[in-house]
């Protein structure tokens, strides 16, 4: 009995394991094998509706009625292979993606840039940590899980096409674009956090997408409003720029985005954006990489591609490059002709041609697209915004809180004695304020707004110095966290003022970068970076200040000279 129950026990594991590995099946390795499916939808289309899955557009849901019926009439009549959805709310887009599939001969891909989840283009919904905070966790399995609940968050709603993780390096503060987008400057650290995210989205049947190739990290130019050059040797981007993307490579990503700049050591080319060149995306990604999967332009409605290529010219420049997917063309209609065009007089071969819409078709149904169900809108929101994934978004931030110096004051913090909680930038009250305020008994609440004037900066300093402790959160109040803080000079100079109180502790809740332009800071007994301004970092950091969690991230940013790359102190408790 014993072995028949030993021999039952073995039967039920190898079922389960070879039904986990089926369902886990990467999109790169289900390419090589022949698919019926794919096969039978490519040979009823025409060579237009073939180039047209090639093509995504723009989708609102907060354009009104009009919009909305626009984009069906261009899924309609022009067969594209899918659409990006932008800003919106998910109830109506939940709708309308069930609007949209039942007008497509084809089921669509449903893209999103959901870099920090669904929050980063819908309202009502949930928005997990940005990059930056996530490049300072020292737990890469809590981001797999992120990774995997943004999944299931996104397949929730209809959507199988995220356009993340950003795995540039930013090693340039100043980057207009990417900045807080990026898990930090260091490499293998960017690398090794984009690889856990984007295979927790892979395991959930989610396709992704790294950006932006070869690496939008060190620049100063905003591609959305001009075109960047990249001046690097080849050399100095296959040791730097491409190591991330090289990396996600082999460990199986599903796509990868080409970023607009001009690179004169990879294409001589005068002008030209690296979604455009041959040399770039079909030499250096698919040739000497080997990349196989999905090759997706970055939009082709911004300036740094248009500005040099326009009237159409930049889609189809792209398609001869190697791209699979042109995301947003100016003119839909107008790409397709074009491309049509250039198949028509062999400009990229007949072979290369299928191949691209073989694939594209290939991940529909690895996407599940070959049995489409409509998004069910019962209970959405409860599920979009959902316990667990609240309380793994505290976790993230608990994880992710550096404490960059501490001389042994936090330790010493007694909740009995006058302590001063302030909050610079707010004018109300600050859930950092509020957990600090339960905590130390004899304290008071002081807020100081960006514009308070030298006079009421000056009666306050000499209120604060009759403090026995004094604990200051430094808010950016702005939607996204710049490398600069907007405030003024003499706000800057009252932070430096509090800094030197000899029991100061200072948390910055904004772009770690900020912390170069706040000079004085560094007297602070003690300085914890938040990263950003949301709710859940002020809990997290109130949480240091209390000692109910020890802060073991660490900063994954240079910032100057007093604080670098990997810096981070371990309370002593």
């Amino acid at each position: 009995m014993t072995l028949y129950r030993k021999l039952f026990a073995l039967t039920i594991l190898a079922f389960v394991t070879s039904g986990a590995f089926a369902q886990q099946q990467s999109f790169i390795s289900s390419l090589s094998a022949q698919n019926h499916w794919v096969d039978s939808v490519f040979h009823k289309m025409s060579k237009k509706e073939r180039v047209a899955q090639l093509l995504f557009v723009r989708a609102h849901t907060n354009k009104g009625k009009a919009y909305a019926d626009s984009v069906g009439k261009v899924i309609k009549c022009q067969h594209v292979g899918g659409l990006v959805f932008f800003q919106g709310g998910p109830g109506r887009q939940a709708d309308l993606v069930n609007q949209y599939q039942q007008l497509a001969k084809v089921p669509l891909l449903i893209a999103i840039d959901g870099e920090w989840g669904l929050g980063m283009r819908l309202d009502s919904t949930l928005s997990f940590p940005y990059q930056m905070t996530l490049g300072a966790i020292q737990d890469n399995q809590l981001i797999y899980k992120m990774g995997q609940e943004v999944a299931a968050q996104c397949k929730r709603l209809g959507i199988t096409f995220n356009f993340a993780p950003d795995m540039d390096i930013n090693n340039n503060p100043d980057n207009p674009v990417i900045g807080y987008r990026s898990f930090g400057d260091n490499k293998f650290n960017v690398a090794q956090k984009g690889i856990a995210y984007f295979q927790g989205m892979q395991s959930g049947g989610l396709l992704v997408t790294a950006k932006h190739f070869p690496g939008h990290g060190d620049t100063n130019v905003d591609s959305h409003q001009d075109l960047p050059q990249l001046p690097f040797t080849r050399q100095r981007l296959d040791s730097l720029e491409e190591y991330p993307f090289r990396e996600a490579i082999k460990a199986g990503i599903s796509g990868i985005m080409i970023a607009h700049m001009n690179i004169p050591s990879l294409d001589t080319t005068a002008r030209l954006p690296s979604t455009l060149s041959r040399p770039i995306i079909t030499g250096v990604l698919k040739d000497s990489l080997g990349f196989k999967g999905l090759v997706v332009s970055d939009a082709m409605e911004m300036k740094g591609v248009t500005k040099y290529f326009p009237n159409g010219e930049a889609d189809v420049r792209a398609f001869i490059a190697g791209n699979d997917i042109l995301e947003l063309s100016e003119n839909s209609e107008r790409a397709i002709k074009l491309i049509k065009k250039a198949v028509r007089h062999h400009e990229v071969s007949k072979e290369e041609f299928e191949a691209r819409v073989k694939k594209v078709l290939a991940a529909k149904y690895w996407a599940g697209l070959n049995n489409y169900q409509p998004v069910t809108t019962a209970n959405l929101s409860q599920d979009l915004n959902n316990s667990n994934a609240k309380a793994l978004i505290q976790q993230l931030s608990d994880a992710a809180i550096t404490l960059l110096k501490d001389d042994s004051l936090i330790s010493k913090l007694d909740p009995m004695k006058a302590t001063a909680i302030i909050s610079i930038g707010p004018d109300q009250l600050t859930p950092f304020q509020q957990e600090l305020g339960h905590y130390f008994t004899s304290s008071k609440i002081f807020n100081i707004p960006k514009d308070m004037q030298v006079p009421d900066m000056n009666r306050l300093l000499s209120q604060i110095k009759g403090y026995d402790q004094v604990i200051v959160g430094v808010h950016d109040t702005r939607t996204r966290p710049g490398s600069k803080l907007d405030y003024p000079s003499n706000l800057k100079l009252l932070i430096a003022e509090l800094a030197a109180h000899p029991n100061s502790v200072i948390s910055v809740f904004a772009n770690p970068y900020t912390i170069a332009g706040l000079p004085g800071i560094e007297k602070a007994g003690a300085i914890i970076v938040g990263y950003q301004k949301e709710d859940f970092m002020q809990l997290a950091a109130a949480k240091v200040i209390t000692r109910q969690i020890k802060a073991t991230g660490k900063l994954p940013v240079s910032i100057n000279t007093f604080f670098t790359t990997g810096m981070g102190v371990a309370i002593r408790q």
